[in-house]
C-alpha cells in the first residue's frame, strides 16, 4: 500500500451578492486571510464571484477575466489550490466551468455536464462533455458543479488496472434551502459508492430571486461520516485533514470496487 500524506481542504460557506463580482472577491478576501491553517486546496462554492445569475452575458467573463485574475493572485498567495465555478464567455457561447488555479497561475477546468433545466441554465449555458480528475499531493480529485450530484453514473468512480480512478469527489453548489435533505443526503451516498472523501460547499442566504440556501456544506469521509458539517444559514470556513492511508486501509478490508461494473457514459 502506498504511503500519501494527508491532505488540508478548506471550505467557505458564504452569502453570495447578487451579480456583484466587487463585494463577492472582497468577501472571500478577507475569509481566505483568516483560514484555520495551511490548506493544500480551498473550495468555495458554485459561480462564487456572481451567484447563481442567468443574465450570462451581465456576468460571464473571459479566461482572462477578473475572478481568473482573482484566483490565480490568491492560489499564488496562499501557495495552494483554489477551486470554484465561474461563469465563462468563450467563442460565443457561456459555461458554467470549474476552475482548478494552481498556485503557478495554470490553471484545468472543465463545464458543467447537468444544466440546471428547473431554473433555465440549460436554454443559456452549453453543456459540458469532458470529466476532470486533478492530481493533488498524490491524491486524485474529481471536481464536479452542483447539479451533477444528482446523477450517480457521471459521479461514479471506477476501478482501472486495480487503481481507484480518484480518491476525492467535490461538489461546488448554489443548492437551494427547500432541497437540503436532498443535498446531504446525495452527498452521503456518493461518498459511500465510490469508497472516496466526498466535499459538497454551498452557498448561504437569498438569492436576487428571492430563493434562500442554507449551505449545509459538508466534508465526509469514505464511509459517509462527516468530518465538517457547516452549520445551516450561517456563514462558515474550517480545514479538514483528510487521511489518505486511512481510505487506502479501508479499502482494502473492503474490496467492493473489485466488484464494480465496467461502464461507459453516451454524450
Amino acid at each position: 500500500m502506498k504511503h500519501t500524506e494527508p491532505l488540508r481542504v478548506s471550505i467557505i460557506q458564504a452569502p453570495l451578492s447578487w451579480a456583484d463580482k466587487t463585494t463577492n472577491l472582497a468577501y472571500f478576501s478577507k475569509e481566505l486571510e483568516v483560514l484555520n491553517g495551511t490548506p493544500d486546496l480551498i473550495v468555495l462554492p458554485e459561480m462564487f464571484s456572481t451567484a447563481f445569475v442567468m443574465d450570462a452575458s451581465q456576468i460571464a467573463e473571459s479566461v482572462n477575466g477578473e475572478t481568473m485574475q482573482w484566483m490565480a493572485e490568491q492560489a499564488a498567495k496562499y501557495g495552494c489550490v483554489i477551486t470554484g465555478s465561474v461563469a465563462i464567455a468563450e467563442k460565443g457561447k457561456f459555461y458554467n466551468r470549474l476552475i482548478w488555479m494552481k498556485p503557478d497561475g495554470t490553471w484545468l477546468s472543465s463545464n458543467k455536464r447537468h444544466l440546471f433545466r428547473m431554473g433555465n441554465e440549460h436554454q443559456i449555458f452549453t453543456q459540458g462533455e469532458d470529466q476532470l480528475i486533478v492530481e493533488l499531493n498524490g491524491w486524485k480529485i474529481k471536481p464536479l458543479i452542483c447539479y451533477d450530484l444528482r446523477f450517480p453514473v457521471w459521479s461514479k468512480n471506477r476501478m482501472i488496472e486495480n487503481e481507484y480512478e480518484y480518491d476525492l469527489l467535490i461538489y461546488v453548489a448554489n443548492w437551494p434551502a427547500s432541497r437540503s435533505f436532498v443535498w446531504k443526503s446525495l452527498l452521503i451516498a456518493r461518498a459511500i459508492e465510490n469508497q472516496a472523501y466526498c466535499i459538497g460547499v454551498n452557498r448561504i442566504g437569498e438569492d436576487g430571486k428571492g430563493i434562500p440556501h442554507s449551505g449545509n456544506s459538508m466534508v465526509l469521509d469514505f464511509k459517509g461520516r462527516s468530518q465538517i458539517c457547516a452549520p445551516a444559514n450561517q456563514p462558515f470556513s474550517d480545514t479538514a485533514v483528510l487521511d489518505y492511508d486511512e481510505l487506502a486501509a479501508f479499502r482494502d478490508r473492503f474490496a467492493v470496487g473489485l466488484d464494480w461494473d465496467n461502464f461507459s457514459i453516451e454524450l
